[in-house]
């Protein structure tokens, strides 16, 4: 039988990274085992070469058990996906990393398939071990959205089941319905699902410590046909649902400076 491939475009990959492990594979078999939580993945073997240019099918994810893939990606992108910001948060880096786009697949050295947040480590490591990249942080202010408290307050359910363990992620995208529920969630977790969602960073000042159980649910902006029942957009659903709001402000956002990167040598 054909192994079955998970196949995620970059362009969800954050808001849906985590649902792709949470119920059967698209043939029905039993989903894929997943690495223990505490892992710090890095690559076992990987292979990087520059991407075909007659592939149309575009930027894809795609994972076979430990197999993975990133599939016609430029280094700007890898950096956007890997450490979860917007470009923006991007400075110092040279023009061809916005153009030249290139395949990355291997093995990770842990067993089981990643989450997303360990494929973000794998990601931030092939740009150390295979495109030389230094970069340092700097805090620079920006047009960005603040996530704060609305007036009435948070209306979220406290989590206690693992304060240091990781978000549980469920999602669904169907005729411009979006659906988040997050269960063991923080809202720096909120803001990083929030930011791929909108056109600046997201900032969390809403001051709310722990982890807590919510759904979100709102019509996007591209909905063809919005039904009659349809959730309201992002940032009213925000307000109404859960308690808090964005506002656009200037503050100071996480901006990733390139001290060096190039292109990779032979595998």
């Amino acid at each position: 039988m054909r192994p079955e491939w998970t196949v995620l475009t970059a362009a969800v990959l954050l808001p849906f990274g985590l649902a792709r492990a949470q119920g059967t594979a698209a043939n029905g078999t039993a989903k894929p085992r997943m690495m223990a939580q505490d892992a710090n993945p890095d690559w076992e073997v990987a292979t990087v070469r520059p991407s075909n240019p007659d592939d149309a099918n575009g930027q894809r994810i795609r994972f076979r058990g430990r197999y993975v893939m990133l599939l016609d990606h430029t280094v700007e992108d890898i950096l956007l996906i890997g450490y979860g910001v917007q470009k923006s948060q991007l400075a110092g880096e040279p023009d061809w990393v916005n153009t030249e786009r290139w395949d990355v697949e291997g093995i990770p050295d842990v067993e089981g398939e990643p989450s997303m947040r360990q494929l973000q480590a794998m990601m931030q490591k092939i740009l150390v071990e295979r495109f030389a990249l230094k970069l340092h942080h700097e805090q620079r202010v920006m047009p960005v959205f603040a996530l704060t408290v609305a007036k009435g307050g948070p209306m979220m359910t406290p989590d206690a089941t693992d304060p240091n363990g990781w978000m549980h992620q469920q999602n669904s995208e169907a005729n411009g319905r979006d659906v988040e529920n997050l269960k063991n969630a923080s809202m720096p977790d909120l803001a990083q699902i929030l930011q791929f969602r909108v056109d600046r960073p997201v900032v969390d000042q809403t001051g709310l410590k722990g982890r807590f159980d919510f759904k979100l649910q709102w019509t996007t902006d591209d909905a063809q046909a919005p039904q009659p029942d349809a959730p309201p957009g992002l940032f009213t659903a925000i307000q109404e649902q859960i308690g808090l709001k964005l506002e656009r402000v200037k503050a100071p956002a996480d901006v990733l400076v390139i001290d060096h990167v190039q292109r990779p040598g032979a595998n």
